[in-house]
Parts: C-alpha cells; sequence; structure tokens
C-alpha cells in the first residue's frame, strides 16, 4: 500500500480513494525484486513499509505518534494513532478497503491522486509485499468508534473482516511475522538498525513522536520527537565538531506542490557530510536535489566573496569540493511525483526538482550571507583556505606521478607483490610491522597474496586536508600499492587487487592501526568498502599444544571448547599470543592467510550517516563527546587490554 504525506485539504479518505493496479502472484516467487534482498536488509525493510504509511499520514496531519515494537519472538507490531485505514466495501474488488490494501498491490491512498499529495516506500506496493512475505499478519484498525480485526496467512485472508470491539480513538495497528521460507538467512532484527532509521525519521518529520521497544531479552527502549527537524539533525551530527557558527542555517520554501527544506551548519573539520532525501527516503547517489543545492550555495559564496573582495579579482573562483569543506548539511524534499533512478530508490531524477532546490536555497543563503557578514567572512575564508589546500595537494599527487614515472617500477620497495595479473583473485595484507611482514611474505601463496608491512601508525585523516595526508611516506606507498589514485583522482577500476585484508595486532596499538586504516579508506577511497573490497584478518589469540597436537583459538569460547575435548593428561600448553610477530610463517599461514581455514570479516558499509558520526566521534578534536561514548558503551567491554 504505502500511503503518502499530506493530503488534499477537505477531501475524505476513504474506500472511495482506493484504486486497484495489479494483483499479489509475483512477490513470493521474485521477493527481491520487490524489498530487495531476502537477507538482513529486506528483512528490516518488511518494517519500514508498514511504517511508511503510518508517516504519510503524518504528514498529512492525522497521525502524532507511531509506535515499533519488537516482540519476544522477533515479530513487529507497528502501531499509530492516524485515521485508521478505510474499512468500507471497494467498488471495484467488492471486498473491505483494508483486505484490498494488504493483498493487492499497487493498491493504495496515492493512485489516481485522490488520497496523499506525495508519497515515499515502494510505490504502493509495501502492505501488501510485507502481508504476502508473513507467515501471519493481523492488522487492527480503530475507526468510527469500532475496531475492526483480519488475519491473514502468507498473504491470503483466514477470515473476513469482523468488529471485534469498540474504541474511543483513531488508528491502525498491524502486526507481522517475517516468513523463514523466504528469509532464510535470518529472522533476527537488529535493534540499533531499527532505532538509527527511526531517529532519522523522527527528524526529517518534525513534531512527529517515535518510539521502538524490544521486547526480547535487551528489553531496551527509546523514544524520538525532535520539534526542531532537520534543524535538530544538523546539530546531532555535528555534536562531535567545532561549529563555525552556533545555530545552523534554515531554508524552507515550496514551489508547484514540492517542499524543500535544507539545514547546513560549517565546523572546523576538513569532511563534507552532505545528506539528501526525497520523501523521506535517502538518496545516497544523491540526484537533482542535491546538484541544486550544491549549485545555489558554490554561486551564492563566491558572488558574496567577490562583491566583498575578499576573492581578488586575479584569484580564482573557489570550487564545489572548496565551499562544502567542513559542511554539515541536510535536503530534504517532498515530490508529489518522485522519479528515482534504479531499482534501489537512491537517486532523484526529477529535473523541476534542481531548478526549485537551488532557487529556494540560494534566495534565503544570500540573505543569511548579507545579515551575518562575521559568518559569511569565515565560511568564504575556509572556503580558500580548502582551495590553496587543493592546489598543494594537486602538486602533491602531479610529483608522484611524474616520480613513479622516471622510475623503473612505479610499486613501492616495501611491496612484496604477487605474481597474479587478476585483481579478481588477487589479495593485499596490510600488516602491521616488519617482523610479521616477515613472516606473511615468507608463508604466503605468492601467487595471488601480496603483502605491504607498515611501519608505525598512519596519519589520523580525520583531522588533516589531503595535501598533508599526501605528504606521509606511509599513505603515498599505500596509494601507490593499491593503483587506485586518491581523493578526485580515484579510479576504482585500477584496483590492483580485490580483496585488501588488513592484518594486525590482537591488541590496543593493532585496533588503533586499524581505526586509522578504516577511517582513511572511509574518507578517501570509500568506494571499496561500498563494493566489499576491504577485510579485517582473524588471527588466533591461542595455541593449544599437547604433545604433538596443536590446535588454536580464535576467542575466549574457542579456548574453553578446545580444553574441554582434550583429555586431561599430558597437561596442556596454552600460549598466548601478543602479536602476528611471534608466529613462525608456516603458524601464520595455517591459521590466518589459508583460504581455506582463515577467518575474515569483511567491512561492509551499510550507514554512511551512521558511518560519518562513528568516525568524527571516535577520530576527531572534540574529546568531550568521545568520552561520554566510552563512558555509555563501557558495559559491552569485557576483557579490556590496557
Amino acid at each position: 500500500m504505502t500511503m503518502e504525506q499530506k493530503e488534499i485539504q477537505g477531501q475524505a479518505y476513504d474506500e472511495s480513494n482506493i484504486q486497484v493496479l495489479e494483483g499479489l502472484e509475483a512477490v513470493r516467487k521474485r521477493p527481491g525484486m520487490y524489498i530487495g534482498s531476502t537477507a538482513a536488509k529486506g528483512l528490516h525493510h518488511l518494517v519500514w513499509e508498514i511504517v511508511d504509511n503510518s508517516i504519510d499520514e503524518a504528514l498529512a496531519g492525522f497521525c502524532t505518534e507511531i509506535n515499533v515494537i519488537i516482540e519476544e519472538d522477533n515479530s513487529i507490531t507497528v502501531k499509530d494513532n492516524g485515521r485508521g485505514i478505510p474499512v468500507g466495501i471497494h467498488e471495484k474488488m467488492g471486498r473491505p478497503a483494508v483486505e484490498v490494501i494488504l493483498t493487492v498491490l499497487h493498491a493504495g491512498g496515492k493512485f489516481g491522486g485522490g488520497g496523499y499529495k506525495v508519497s515515499g516506500g515502494l510505490h504502493g506496493v509495501g502492505a501488501s509485499v510485507v502481508n504476502a512475505l508473513s507467515t501471519v499478519l493481523e492488522v487492527f484498525v480503530h475507526r468510527d468508534g469500532q475496531i475492526y480485526y483480519q488475519q491473514y496467512h502468507r498473504g491470503v485472508p483466514k477470515e473476513d473482516l469482523k468488529v471485534i470491539g469498540e474504541t474511543d480513538h483513531t488508528g491502525t495497528t498491524i502486526h507481522f511475522q517475517p516468513d523463514g521460507e523466504i528469509f532464510t538467512e535470518t529472522l533476527e532484527y537488529d535493534f540499533d538498525t531499527l532505532a538509527n532509521r527511526i531517529r532519522e525519521l523522527a527528524f526529517l518529520n518534525k513534531g512527529l513522536k517515535l518510539t521502538i521497544e524490544d521486547k526480547r531479552s535487551e528489553g531496551e527502549k527509546k523514544e524520538y520527537h525532535y520539534e526542531g527537524g532537520i534543524i535538530s539533525y544538523v546539530e546531532h551530527l555535528n555534536r562531535s565538531k567545532e561549529a563555525i557558527h552556533d545555530t545552523p542555517v534554515y531554508i524552507e520554501g515550496s514551489r508547484d506542490d514540492i517542499a524543500v527544506e535544507v539545514a547546513l551548519q560549517y565546523n572546523e573539520g576538513y569532511t563534507s557530510n552532505l545528506y539528501s532525501f526525497a520523501n523521506n527516503i535517502h538518496t545516497y547517489e544523491g540526484g537533482t536535489h542535491e546538484v541544486g543545492f550544491k549549485t545555489a550555495l558554490t554561486r551564492v559564496i563566491n558572488d558574496y566573496a567577490r562583491k566583498n573582495n575578499i576573492v581578488k579579482d586575479n584569484e580564482s573562483n573557489l570550487t564545489g569540493e572548496d565551499v562544502r569543506e567542513g559542511l554539515t548539511a541536510i535536503i530534504s524534499v517532498k515530490h508529489p511525483d518522485p522519479q528515482f533512478e534504479g531499482q534501489t530508490k537512491t537517486k532523484l531524477g526529477n529535473s523541476e526538482a534542481r531548478t526549485i532546490t537551488e532557487s529556494v536555497f540560494a534566495e534565503v543563503f544570500d540573505k543569511f550571507m548579507l545579515e551575518n557578514p562575521s559568518v559569511a567572512r569565515k565560511i568564504v575564508e575556509k572556503g580558500m583556505m580548502a582551495a590553496r589546500a587543493r592546489v598543494a595537494a594537486k602538486k602533491a599527487r602531479e610529483l608522484t606521478r611524474r616520480k613513479n614515472a622516471l622510475e623503473i617500477s612505479s610499486l613501492p620497495g616495501k611491496l612484496a607483490d604477487c605474481s597474479a595479473k587478476d585483481p579478481a583473485i588477487s589479495e593485499l595484507y596490510i600488516v602491521e610491522g616488519d617482523s610479521a611482514g616477515g613472516s606473511a611474505k615468507q608463508g604466503r601463496d605468492r601467487h595471488f597474496q601480496a603483502i605491504l608491512p607498515l611501519k608505525g601508525k598512519i596519519i589520523n585523516v580525520e583531522k588533516a586536508r589531503l595535501d598533508k595526508i599526501l605528504s606521509s611516506d606511509e599513505i603515498r606507498t599505500l596509494v601507490t600499492a593499491l593503483g587506485t589514485g586518491i581523493g578526485d583522482d580515484f579510479e576504482m577500476e585500477k584496483a590492483r587487487y580485490h580483496k585488501i585484508i588488513i592484518m594486525t595486532d590482537a591488541d590496543v596499538d593493532g585496533a588503533h592501526i586499524r581505526t586509522l586504516l578504516l577511517t582513511f579508506f572511509y574518507r578517501f577511497m570509500r568506494q571499496l568498502l561500498e563494493c566489499g573490497y576491504i577485510y579485517i584478518a582473524q588471527p588466533p589469540l591461542y595455541q593449544v599444544k599437547q604433545g604433538k597436537k596443536v590446535e588454536y583459538a580464535y576467542n575466549e569460547a574457542e579456548l574453553a571448547k578446545v580444553m574441554a575435548e582434550l583429555p586431561s593428561t599430558p597437561k596442556p600448553n596454552i600460549q598466548r599470543y601478543k602479536g602476528l610477530g611471534e608466529m613462525n610463517p608456516t603458524q601464520l599461514w595455517e591459521t590466518t592467510m589459508d583460504p581455506e581455514v582463515r577467518s575474515l570479516l569483511r567491512v561492509s558499509l551499510q550507514d554512511a550517516i551512521e558511518a560519518d558520526e562513528t568516525f568524527e566521534l571516535l577520530m576527531g578534536d572534540k574529546v568531550e563527546p568521545r568520552r561520554n561514548f566510552i563512558q555509555e558503551n563501557a558495559h559491552y567491554v569485557k576483557n579490556l587490554d590496557i
């Protein structure tokens, strides 16, 4: 169904608004077409399709609270206080409208323009898809003083809609149990994944109260309610940063039924965190609304800089990259007919969204710059510093390229490369220290495994501009070995390895090096993470030796299991590895590098916004938020290596 935002005021919302387009047959046969995947991502997507319906009621002005509950059996309940799904008989189908919505694809309040003006979700297929992919779905509708109830099994009504009681309020409650025949990988919901998206929806819909409750063993409950909307969102994202101006700039306006909201705030950092949304959907790949914002931002700042003689006549204009350094911004548009590019709906394609976003933003931001000259000057000067750093970084890259061209081999001397030339089978182990690097070079399979030892810790890229980063020998060595280039010069197709494995000691220093490397990849080679090319090796923590028998344990639980299975005599000898350098080449191969037995963790990028927050929190300049984070999460730590 997916009902959508903003009802045409004064018009009734009842069964006559529900227009049927097609049936439900294909959903169970090809679930991936409708929810993206049948893995954890698709499982969680079911929740959003139901929540979207309630969000649309809220934006139409008829819902103030939405509650999401993870039940003890991992089923989901979504409850709202909207008007309640229509229950009257649908004229064309001859069945109650609520049943039509839950059993027929493309039956929703948006089709034909009768119910809502704008929409998100899966183009009106949401509720029926969730029903089709659930073993049981129950709907409770509070409407017209009565409670209506119906139950479905795998999308088929078990009984007719019936009245089960009286009520003094309105709203809809849907409870569903995802089908294990469809979701074979997992049926377990992750509380944090749901909570992060619910918090995001609360930010994007100011004044709306959303709660999430976990009735499993954790018993956790969170409530989100932001009267400031995306202003609060920007403040939240910048909480670990030193802001240049105290209050975020907020712009809103609408033209031709397209509503635009922008909130932005500059900080002292060097990275840009810009997130765009269309009808509450995070447009990861940007789109026309984002292009319109970027164009207007660059134009307004350059015009101000020229008019006030901050940028001289003989100097070049600031680029978009320059003016976005240190910017945190949220762009949210509501469009009556959004055109999303691709199946994943992550890029907005409407050309008019660019024009309207550009004009609405430029008008208000230009006024802000004129009325706040001290802040405006800081923004321009930050952009000018970024421009100087950009020129310096360009010279550093050109120097690196010229140097490489003059050398017989452009690969760094410390890299022990593999003989294979096919990136698809080639692996690069980034190893902490020369000692472990030596063992890895001797123990590896030279055909497809390359070894790059790193000396010490690389620079913390969260606290430096690209020109300074490129002056680091370790960074230059890493970039040259990977072959992709960096920043604007990054070219994914030139990656020399499709497995890049970080192999560090299992101690504090090893964890720090791992975090520094992940921060670097995230900020300057994000596509490697998005494509799943980055891995973390899992070396064993213990070696257990009893006579000639040798076994390895990768954690405390495995050690206990190994010990329990061994005979009591002779007494086993337990060695705890303090570092990779304690293993000889054979041991390193057998435990950590042999594809047949090794354990690798693939680093995935599920939520870019959360990743940005985490890297800034852990690696940024501000100490207080990091201290708070440690205090809040200290109870998760069982063994602390100090």
